[in-house]
Parts: structure tokens; C-alpha cells; sequence
């Protein structure tokens, strides 16, 4: 036997479990199971144009954990879109003490879901009219360090990179409100 031979096959379970876990629940339009696996998506451009700043020198090492942070943080947010289409938005999971296997209540998801699209949709929003109009979301001038205003492909990439999270609160919107139709026709 080889080393390769010898070790245990886990990539059918994995592969398994995580099907398991995020495959969508029955009665799931289409349409939302492609926004719920887009929002992750929305987010991973900016979120990787972030994180090359963690290196900088420029950057203390408080600064340089807040990026890594952010950007984590920012994915793990997102990714629970899918929960919106999968079992688990529908049903605890084992792993969750005390509530394993029981329903989960539709406006324990829906309601910050729903608050969740609102603040985002109106953030990005502002974000990218603030933006366009030169200055921060503070009202003070953009830093002529800033991405944007360093113009070429500087500028370009960020607007790449940043653009997609318009997309993050209607796309997370939408998704919500086909739960919601769900869970209620479904008396779930």
C-alpha cells in the first residue's frame, strides 16, 4: 500500500455533509436559489481587495487584524443568505445546543434578514452616491490616496471590486421574501 492508499476517503462525506446542510429545501423558486448563492459572491470581490492591505507596513497590527476581520466577517454574513434556501434556515442544526432540530420561527430569519437588506441596500447606496459625488460619507473631500482618485487601473479594480455590493440588499431582499412565501404557504 501507498501513502495515498492508506489514507481514509473523507471528500464522499464531506462532500455529503455539505450538500446536506445547504442543498435547498423543497419549494425553493429557481430564482432564489441563484440570489441566495450570489450575495457570498457580491462580497468576495471586495473582501479579497481588502485583504492585500493586511501586508501593507503602512498598516499597524491592530489595523491589519480589523482588515482580516472585516473581510471574514463580511463573507460569514453573507453566506447566511443560503440559510434563507437551505434546511438549516428551516430547522436548527445538531451542532446548536437547546434548539437543535426545532423549527426555527420565520421571523427569527426573516425579520433580520429583512432589516438586514434595508441597512445594506441604503449603505452601498449612499456608499457609491457619496462616491461619485467626491466626497466620503461624512460629507469631508475624498483623500486624494484614496483608489479612486488615483484614476487607471487603480481605480478600475476598486470600482470592480466594490461595485457587486449594490447587488448585496436587493439580492438579500428578494431572498427573504421568497422565504417568507415559502415558510407560509409551507406552514413551516
Amino acid at each position: 500500500m501507498t501513502a495515498l492508499t492508506d489514507r481514509p476517503r473523507t471528500t464522499g462525506r464531506v462532500r455529503t455533509a455539505w450538500r446536506a446542510a445547504h442543498d435547498p429545501v423543497a419549494g425553493v423558486p429557481r430564482w432564489a436559489r441563484i440570489a441566495a448563492f450570489a450575495v457570498p459572491f457580491t462580497v468576495l470581490p471586495s473582501s479579497l481587495w481588502r485583504l492585500p492591505a493586511a501586508f501593507d507596513e503602512r498598516f499597524g497590527i491592530g489595523e491589519r487584524a480589523y482588515i482580516v476581520f472585516l473581510s471574514i466577517l463580511s463573507e460569514v454574513v453573507a453566506f447566511t443568505a443560503i440559510g434563507l434556501i437551505a434546511r438549516w434556515g428551516e430547522v436548527f442544526p445538531q451542532w446548536i445546543p437547546f434548539l437543535r432540530g426545532h423549527r426555527v420561527p420565520t421571523k427569527a430569519a426573516a425579520i433580520p434578514a429583512a432589516l438586514g437588506a434595508v441597512v445594506l441596500t441604503i449603505l452601498w447606496t449612499a456608499a457609491w452616491i457619496t462616491e461619485f459625488a467626491g466626497v466620503t460619507l461624512r460629507g469631508k473631500p475624498t483623500p486624494s490616496n484614496f483608489p479612486t482618485q488615483e484614476g487607471g487601473w487603480e481605480a478600475a479594480i476598486f470600482y470592480l471590486c466594490y461595485l457587486p455590493l449594490l447587488l448585496w440588499g436587493p439580492l438579500l431582499a428578494a431572498v427573504t421574501v421568497a422565504y417568507v412565501r415559502r415558510r407560509r404557504n409551507g406552514r413551516r
